[in-house]
């Protein structure tokens, strides 16, 4: 027995210790819970690969035989069960190996719209040992073609509503030896082949194949991602990468009786990898939609009791901006998962659709570091206490403010960043972290790597992304370095836009940059143009040619026009001014022009234009 005298001096230590830990360790319960989940996801991941359940696709198929009738897919007027999605990709897994000849180890390219078949594809192909990849249904010929080729693709499924698409090259692709298919029944070209008219004559049943057990560091999905090289890189993602990927739904805190809202393209990683993998792996259902519709989203949500749904920063942004319905106050949503919510829209969110979760996370293509913001402060994008370091290591590294790269000492190694100051996030390279690089481009893989960062021999990803921790170890975005912005939930490289925009007999020289806009996340396109002697500008010209050329999200919604760029010694752009500058008529001494669709051209902008840009009057 402990004497009275004891026991207070006990009670007032333990009633000591909770005082300093809310004090100056407030979260010390939330990392230590998130943690203690992490583990317990990582020790199911483990008892599930001990039985021999180690990929994505065997995740699926453990699924369709343990919950065989429970509903996979909603799309449209669809719904599919676990076992249907299961035999009909056994189905699509029998046409492409008998009728196609696809075998083990064949890379495939897929390009589909959002629909049930996207999934029964390419599991299908996944069934096969395939190893496929997902093109953005964005995409124009010539990207399709260097997209195909960085890959090696050997054979390129397409849908009904996109083979238009791929109308313009398809000639240069059967001539290169690439088989073309088409999911529909039938088809005007007599160079592809057709998928659905021998789809019911299949079996169900999974076909046999000759290939080896996967690796877990093995190759299993190419997603390309752009870039400064100009054009979209193949980024390789591993089994592991994928079937980590699978836990985010659940570690957001989804369960097995939630119905997921999916609106963003499954092309992307966090579509086809995080929402439907995440509903694989808890054994929930998936409300898939085309695409996403301001307007019907709360409809839809009451009309398929959505309990969760995954967002990226605009998706929300643009339902803050719609009127005001009775559904969005009557849906049953209490869970949203993402990235890229600002953190004035997150506030005016939470005011006004109800008491919604909100899991605001990052994430990347090539490797598996990420963050997960699983408490209620409003504006980061995850933690960085010593919990989750155990979890998946990082680093934030001074770095130099002009080229960006990391600072090194004397001896040759990085440096850390203090709290409070922004720093370049890297990871070290591990099993858990694995980076296999990006398809036909071993020099970009190699400028994705650090060497000798902390000490001899150590290799770390560098994700090219600035963050910051502040004095309570929260985690914020600031900024993307290097020639990549994002704008409209896409990824825009500038090298692309260049490119395309040099292909214009008028225009000299071209610099391209993001600019932020008030109201908008990411930055929006700004090329600032040279133009040749005796050309003046051609907006209307200027906006067919991107009309044939690039995906609307890259357009520069702003001009400048120079007499000259300025460069820096070694004859690269200096943007920094530029973007410094943005596109206010107050800063900018250079004639200005506005990405006018309503006039399918580009338009002077003045003043008042800016004025009403800034204020919201007018929309981009």
């Amino acid at each position: 027995m402990l004497s009275g005298d004891l026991c207070n001096t006990l009670a007032v230590g333990m009633v000591t210790l909770l005082l300093i830990q809310r004090k100056f360790y407030p979260y010390f319960w939330d990392d230590l819970m998130y943690y203690a989940r992490v583990r317990r996801v990582g020790s199911a991941m483990m008892a599930r690969m001990k039985r021999g359940v180690v990929t994505y696709l065997q995740c699926f198929e453990l699924q369709a035989r343990n919950i065989p009738e429970k509903p996979f897919i909603v799309f449209e007027e669809q719904t599919l069960t676990y076992r249907a999605v299961d035999a009909r990709s056994n189905r699509f897994a029998n046409v492409l190996k008998s009728h196609c000849g696809l075998k083990h180890g064949d890379v495939v390219a897929l390009l589909m719209n959002n629909e049930a078949d996207f999934i029964c594809v390419w599991l299908g192909l996944c069934k096969l040992g395939c190893e496929v990849a997902f093109l953005n249904f964005n995409i124009k010929s010539q990207s399709l073609r260097h997209c195909l080729h960085s890959c090696g693709a050997k054979a390129l499924v397409v849908g009904s509503d996109l083979i238009r698409c791929v109308e313009e090259v398809l000639l240069a692709l059967t001539d290169a030896g690439l088989e073309v298919w088409v999911a529909a029944e039938s088809s005007s070209h007599q160079s592809v082949g057709t998928l659905l008219d021998k789809l019911e004559s299949a079996s169900p049943e999974k076909p046999e194949t000759d290939g080896p057990q996967p690796n877990l560091m093995n190759n299993f999905l190419f997603i390309f991602t752009s870039g400064t090289t100009g054009l979209p890189k193949a980024a390789r993602i591993s089994h592991i990468k994928a079937v980590m990927c699978m836990a985010f739904l659940r570690l957001c805190g989804a369960r097995v009786c939630d119905r997921v809202y999916l609106t963003l393209p499954l092309y992307h990683m966090s579509a086809s990898l995080l929402c439907i993998g995440g509903c694989i792996e808890l054994g929930a259902t998936c409300v898939l939609k085309r695409k996403f519709s301001a307007s019907q989203f709360w409809k839809d949500c009451v009309k398929y009791e959505i309990t969760v749904f995954q967002y990226i920063g605009e998706l929300c942004r643009y339902l803050v901006n719609q009127p005001k319905t009775a559904e969005e106050v009557a849906h049953k949503v209490r869970l949203a998962a993402g990235s890229g919510l600002r953190a004035d829209v997150w506030k005016e969110f939470l005011r006004r659709f109800g008491k919604i979760q909100i899991r605001e996370a990052y994430g990347l293509t090539e490797a598996s570091i990420g963050f997960v913001n699983y408490t209620d402060e409003i504006g980061p994008i995850g933690r960085a206490s010593y919990f989750n370091k155990l979890n998946l290591p990082f680093e934030f590294l001074k770095c130099d403010p002009h080229t960006y790269e990391p600072i090194r000492t004397d001896t040759g190694h990085c440096i850390k960043v203090s709290k409070g100051q922004a720093g370049l996030l890297v990871a070290p390279v591990m099993f858990t972290n694995p980076f296999l690089g990006y398809a036909g481009d071993k020099a970009m893989s190699e400028r994705k790597l650090l060497r000798d960062v902390f000490k001899s021999g150590d290799v770390y990803f560098n994700t090219g992304d600035l963050m910051l921790q502040d004095h309570r170890d929260f985690v914020y975005f600031k900024d993307r370095i290097g020639d990549t912005f994002r704008w409209k939930g896409e990824n825009v490289s500038t090298t692309e836009v260049s490119e395309v925009l040099g292909c214009l007999d008028l225009l000299l020289d071209v610099s391209v940059y993001g600019v932020t806009v008030p109201g908008y996340e990411g930055r929006a396109g700004m090329a600032a143009v040279v133009l040749k002697d005796g050309h003046g500008l051609d907006g209307e010209r200027l906006y067919s040619h991107l009309l044939h050329t690039l995906p609307p999200y890259a357009w520069p919604c702003f001009l400048r026009v120079q007499t000259c760029l300025d460069m820096t010694d070694t004859f690269k752009q200096q943007k920094g001014r530029l973007v410094q500058q943005g596109f206010s008529p107050d800063t900018v001494q250079q004639p200005l022009f506005f990405l006018d669709a309503s006039q399918k051209t580009y338009s002077p902008l003045t003043a008042q234009l800016y004025d009403d840009m800034v204020s919201g009057k007018i929309r981009l």
